[in-house]
């Protein structure tokens, strides 16, 4: 059965999150008797860290207040009261939203290396791709094509296309990564690149500049500085690649 619409995974573990301890301690509660709590506060741990890992950060808060909340009402004297009479059982309880709290964030840490550690393969594999254009006696023209279609990947850009030579002033992608409009140095991590006019990232050897790339990013694009140094890297490529090319070996 397909999922409605509305139902996106982050919603669906923010309701995870409320339901989840909700029915563990009900199901739980006619065995309390023999059931020991501490057993009990590692079942619902054990779902706090599932919907840490599924959810975002509010759906691993929730859920652990929620298991505390829960683990208070169902298993904790006196019964189906939001009341703990025992030191432990409130021991426990604070420990429940401690570590549920520490396993999302250790979570979403975990979720976000392994999202940086992709995205510096697909940089390599980027700059891989470029190379391999050289290495198979593509001309600097079918270069700077795959290098076009590679930045507006790395950077998130709406169009980007090379061109030779040199033209009006626009704001620069310069070697250090930063981006100038003049002598304004542009917020990029806040604001993105400059939407209302093209940035333009220069390729040149040396003193010799052989043209640029003119890029239009998307509203919501704020590429990090490994991104941009990755794009001056793959237009150094094309540079390199102008520099040596014998147009009567093609």
């Amino acid at each position: 059965m397909k999922a409605p619409g509305w139902l996106t995974r982050q919603r669906a573990a923010q309701l995870a999150s409320v339901l989840v301890p909700l029915g563990a301690c009900a199901a739980v509660a006619p065995f309390r008797d023999r059931f020991a709590n501490t057993d009990a506060a590692l079942l619902l741990m054990a779902g706090v860290v599932a919907i840490a890992a599924l959810g975002n950060r509010l759906a691993g808060i929730v859920a652990a207040v929620s298991s505390a909340v829960w683990f208070d009402f169902f298993l904790t004297e006196p019964y189906q009261r939001f009341s703990i009479t025992s030191r432990t059982d409130v021991e426990t309880t604070l420990l429940l939203v401690a570590v549920g709290v520490g396993v999302t964030e250790l979570a979403i840490w975990g979720r976000r290396e392994h999202a940086r550690a992709l995205q510096q393969a697909g940089y390599l594999a980027g700059l891989h791709a470029a190379a391999e254009v050289v290495a198979t006696g593509g001309s600097p023209t079918q270069l700077a094509d795959r290098v076009a279609a590679l930045l507006t990947d790395v950077l998130s850009l709406r169009d980007c296309s090379f061109r030779f030579g040199t033209g009006p002033a626009r704001p620069r992608l310069q070697h250090d990564g930063r981006v100038t409009w003049g002598e304004f140095t542009w917020d990029v991590d806040s604001d993105g690149l400059p939407l209302n006019e093209e940035t333009e990232l220069l390729v040149a050897v040396g003193d010799r500049l052989w043209g640029r790339f003119l890029m239009r990013p998307v509203p919501e694009a704020r590429p990090t500085l490994t991104q941009r140094l990755v794009a001056v890297s793959l237009a150094d490529q094309v540079g390199a690649a102008l520099n040596d090319y014998d147009p009567t070996r093609a």
